[in-house]
């Protein structure tokens, strides 16, 4: 799975959470019967709600199959666009998707992703009997609220986990390998509810059944081996999430992403002390941000309004922080050796 580190007082990685081999091992066990079967305990308040909410939504939650692996998906609309992540489309155009209720699977084909936000839209051919979710406004979420993670967790179709929202406002970034697009993700919703392989794409919902994000990302520690990092899992908010979707819907593509951007291409520079030392310029985007300040291939881009970038994940949450049309202070080392810093007026991150 890719994994990238996470800058936090821990050690941990962030795994994109769409599954490569979607099996799980489930061993059965054997009991012996009783005379008479116990009397059923009346349902908590609680419970109610959670079986009210699962009922109302899970309809609306699908599975998303490509040939590389699966992920999960949202009924957007009636007219049969899904809302997924990018990384659960991967490089596929053409998909199988099935309910996570049960159903016969339906062809579907991508309409647009946007790699920069990982987020997709893809359309099913047929869209008869689907049940277009309902999306809050992730904007008056709070910390502590009651969430339940839907999706396809290792191809267990229709799965539910429960937990809270734990934090808000996390800047994420995903790793970046083939099928992957490597987003860093700006405001993110951080939850206990389990997200593991094969939840991304699908709904983070609250109790009153609205799908506020969208799961994305899980935590792993190193030091249980990679292992999952118990009740650290993020999503992408509902209301970044829907913008996104309506522009691909109504566009086809995004016009607007809302994100900051130099316009450049690089890659992370390695010092003589086999440490990160920054970003190189590889290429500089005609008429971009950064080639009206200056900036140019082969400069090295080591900070940005004094906040150090030593790796293109970190340069990516330096500007995440920012928006379009503000000027940042964007110091680089020149080929000469010698450094300069140059004022730059941020351009729009481009919707692929």
């Amino acid at each position: 799975m890719n994994k990238v580190a996470v800058a936090t007082a821990a050690a941990m990685l962030l795994v994109a959470c769409s599954a490569q081999a979607p099996t799980a091992t489930i061993t059965p066990s054997s009991a012996t019967p009783t005379a008479s079967p116990p009397s059923p305990v009346p349902a908590t308040p609680l419970e109610q709600s959670y079986e009210r909410v699962i009922q109302r939504v899970l309809p609306s939650i699908v599975q998303i199959t490509t040939k590389t692996g699966l992920g999960s998906g949202v009924v957007y609309d009636s007219a049969g666009h899904i809302l997924t992540n990018a990384h659960v489309v991967g490089n596929a155009t053409k998909m199988d998707v099935t309910l996570a209720t049960g159903s016969t699977s339906r062809s579907a084909r991508l309409v647009k992703s946007f790699s920069g936000g990982d987020l997709a839209i893809i359309k099913v051919d047929d869209p008869k009997g689907l049940t277009p979710a309902k999306f809050g406004d992730s904007s008056k979420l709070r910390v502590g609220q009651f969430v339940l993670a839907m999706g396809n967790p290792l191809g267990l179709s229709g799965s539910v986990t429960d937990g809270i929202i734990s934090a808000l406002g996390r800047t994420v970034s995903e790793p970046q390998e083939p099928g992957s697009p490597g987003a860093t993700i700006s405001g993110a919703i951080q939850t206990s509810a389990a997200i593991n392989p094969g939840n991304s794409g699908g709904g983070l919902v609250d109790l009153s059944g609205q799908v506020i994000g969208i799961p994305t990302l899980a935590a792993t520690d190193p030091d249980l081996g990679g292992g999952a990092a118990p009740g650290i899992g993020f999503a992408i908010p509902s209301n970044t999430a829907t913008d996104i979707a309506a522009q691909i819907v109504r566009n086809g593509k995004v016009t607007n992403s809302h994100r900051a951007a130099l316009g450049i291409r690089g890659s992370t520079l390695i010092g003589d002390d086999g440490e990160p030392a920054g970003v190189a310029v590889a290429k500089v985007d005609k008429g971009s941000a950064a080639e009206k300040a200056g900036i140019r291939p082969g400069d090295v881009i080591i900070s940005i309004n004094g906040e150090d970038t030593a790796t293109m994940p970190a340069l990516a949450e330096a500007l995440s922080a920012l928006k379009p049309g503000q000027q940042a202070k964007v110091e680089v080392v020149k080929e000469d050796g010698s450094s300069k810093t140059i004022t730059v007026t941020l351009g729009v991150l481009p919707g692929d």
